[in-house]
């Protein structure tokens, strides 16, 4: 079975906002952030997931990605 991998620092980068004020605007800990921005989550409110899309000006296409395991 593959994995969705989240590339939130990606979209950091690309916004150029900090862990800080992401986790400030979207209303959760830092530490909680810090762990799905690193792929340390196996799973994620879609009221979280929304509350990024909204900050970032984004989708969650644009954060979310499927990388098949390769045993198809």
């Amino acid at each position: 079975m593959g994995n969705i991998v989240l590339h939130l620092d990606r979209m950091m980068v690309e916004r150029k906002i900090s862990l800080n004020e992401l986790a400030e605007r979207v209303g959760i800990s830092n530490v909680n952030l810090s762990k799905i921005k690193n792929n340390k989550v196996t799973a994620i409110r879609f009221s979280t997931l929304a509350a990024i899309c909204e900050t970032l000006g984004c989708q969650p296409g644009d954060l979310l990605v499927f990388e098949p395991d390769g045993n198809l």
